[in-house]
């Protein structure tokens, strides 16, 4: 498999099916996604004329993904980008944008940081290491997969969503067991 430093090259043939370079097969518009959400660049050609076709594919997955309900950009801000393409704005807005998922990012990382640095008089509390990964998993699940520059890769990334689920059961017996302890008090 090539290096995930390198963008997942995927071609679009003349049918306009999606064709991944790395593993040999076609690939949907939530497959690409989910190499997103994973982390991983993506770049989209057009096989036979070499045109970069990623941002029009990206609108399309962001577009898909509002028309089923599950809303991020609220009305008045896409109301803003419409906008903008008609007023002088329209170039301040990309590097906003960029600026903003930025701060998203830094803020998501100095968060987890802290939740897990932070000396903290309750670490010593029996459980408390199981709250901080519950906490973790959910700040995870809010953030919708972005990207962080927080971590190494945890198992959760190492062993897939195989890992993920046994950590997910670790976590849910230490939170059974804390209950049973906290009910005998």
């Amino acid at each position: 498999m090539a290096s995930a430093d390198k963008p997942l090259l995927i071609k679009r043939y003349a049918s306009r099916r999606l064709y991944n370079t790395e593993t040999s097969d076609y690939v949907t518009l939530e497959d690409i996604a989910g190499f997103i959400r994973a982390g991983r660049e993506v770049q989209i050609v057009d096989l036979k004329s070499g045109d970069d076709l990623t941002r029009q594919y990206l609108l399309q997955i962001v577009a898909e993904h509002e028309s089923k309900g599950e809303n991020v950009l609220p009305i008045n801000v896409l109301t803003d980008l419409v906008r903008s393409y008609t007023t002088g704005i329209h170039s301040v807005v990309p590097q906003f944008l960029a600026a903003s998922f930025e701060m998203l990012r830094d803020g998501q990382s100095k968060l987890l940081e802290n939740m897990t640095n932070f000396p903290n008089p309750m670490a010593t509390m029996p459980g408390f290491e199981a709250m901080r990964k519950q906490q973790e998993a959910f700040m995870k699940t809010m953030m919708g997969g972005l990207p962080t520059t927080w971590g190494s890769t945890g198992p959760e990334r190492e062993e897939g969503s195989a890992g993920a689920q046994g950590e997910l059961d670790q976590i849910k017996k230490q939170l059974a067991d804390l209950q049973s302890k906290l009910s005998k008090l």
